[in-house]
């Protein structure tokens, strides 16, 4: 290899070195994929490199919901990890920190807040945190009639900018909402464990992004998630390793996973918030918007969006009751519907998802039909594989939890 090729130009591009420098060792009757796995087994994730702010961002568990979007929004950053504010200067990472609170969980509890309460829910909370929820979100739905704001099913005009300037917004903490919102998986990795486990947790398990604890310092120092992790193998073009499973073509992989009978759509012309309510119904993190007449699509709505809910509500201002469409098209995100065809290569798609930093593209025909839709989570799926009985007992407590430990 030549000394210019030796030379990274990113952290991402050394650590593809390593894995090139691991691949080149590998025994020779091994499959590309059976190499990949020994080469990602051998490489820590402490070896991953930090995010663009070369920080984790954390929130304090004493926060406002408001101070929380404004940090998450600075950032630019949908989640971060919440630190127990009651927590003791020398507690362990289990005891200081309650989880990771994420943009479209904020969203989905005000929503789940304004609505009525289910029949089926119990009548009387469990436990001390369920009470607190529950007796917390009594006090938000009423806050919420005060308002004059109705249920979040059918809410149109100024809902968000009316809640994001009310002093319930303004004064609930996170904590406050901990047991009653979406949070994500709080599963941790210590700094010893391999690449490989963490990209089976980011797509064969589903998590989008995993905290990497230092036991000793009892703290979070990473966190990875998918688009890092696309970041990374984008950086890595050009190695022996990466060219020689990513020429291979989308549809040569197996992909899409997900093809067009089993794709969740929205309509253009239906209100913005169903869509956010289909998508946390589904369990999907984004749905194309399809022309209402026709099968073609027109964009794409995500979770993500969720954020100019609570950093733009002024977007309410000129709409009764904002549809799809209109909402895509006060914060432009129409463009971000982006296509490939089966015969595109896993380099191209993985470089085009980079560059454009989106979490999924849809695959179309000739004539510009939608195929099926292709998931970060998909194309990491595709780089490894999981050994038989390789996770063992781990999901039983991945890391060792202190005998004076609260959890």
């Amino acid at each position: 290899m030549q000394e210019q090729e030796r030379s990274p130009r990113s952290p991402e591009a050394k650590l593809g070195l390593q894995v090139e420098d691991l691949w080149d060792v590998q025994e020779p009757q091994l499959s590309p994929t059976e190499k990949l796995n020994a080469c990602f087994e051998s490489i820590p994730v402490s070896a991953f490199p930090l995010g663009f702010s070369n920080q984790v961002i954390e929130i304090k568990s004493d926060a406002t919901l408001a101070e929380a979007v404004k940090i998450l929004s600075h950032h630019n950053i949908v989640s971060a990890p919440v630190v127990d504010v009651d927590a003791p200067e020398d507690a362990t990472w289990i005891d200081r920190y309650i989880g990771i609170v994420e943009f479209a969980g904020i969203v989905v509890w005000i929503l789940h807040q304004s609505e009525p309460p289910s029949p089926r829910s119990p009548a009387t909370p469990v436990s001390g945190t369920a009470i607190a929820a529950a007796a917390n979100g009594c006090n938000f739905a009423r806050e919420l009639e005060i308002l004059g704001l109705g249920s979040a099913a059918t809410t149109s005009g100024n809902f968000f900018e009316d809640l994001t300037s009310s002093e319930l917004y303004k004064s609930t903490k996170v904590r406050d909402i901990s047991g009653s919102f979406r949070w994500a998986p709080f599963l941790a990795l210590q700094r010893s464990n391999s690449f490989l486990t963490m990209l089976l947790l980011l797509s064969k398990y589903k998590m989008k992004s995993i905290p990497v604890v230092d036991l000793g310092a009892g703290r979070i120092d990473n966190v990875i998630t998918q688009p890092a992790v696309i970041h990374m193998l984008a950086e890595c073009a050009g190695l022996q390793w990466f060219e020689s499973w990513g020429t291979k073509k989308v549809s040569d992989v197996g992909l899409p996973l997900v093809t067009l009978d089993h794709i969740i759509q929205v309509y253009e012309d239906d209100p913005v918030l169903q869509a956010f309510k289909v998508m946390r119904k589904k369990r999907v993190g984004g749905v194309p918007v399809i022309e209402r007449g026709s099968s073609r699509a027109v964009g794409n709505i995500s979770l993500r969006d969720v954020q100019f809910l609570l950093t733009a509500p002024e977007i309410y201002h000129d709409y009764r009751a904002i549809t799809v469409k209109d909402f895509l098209t006060a914060v432009r995100r129409l463009s971000d519907f982006v296509t490939c065809k089966k015969e595109c290569t896993i380099k191209e798609l993985i470089q085009l998802l980079d560059q454009q930093d989106i979490n999924r593209i849809y695959v179309v025909d000739d004539g510009g039909n939608l195929e099926g839709v292709i998931t970060l989570r998909d194309i990491i799926s595709r780089l490894v594989h999981e050994p038989h009985g390789y996770f063992g007992d781990f999901f039983d407590g991945v890391l060792p939890q202190p005998l004076t430990s609260r959890v």
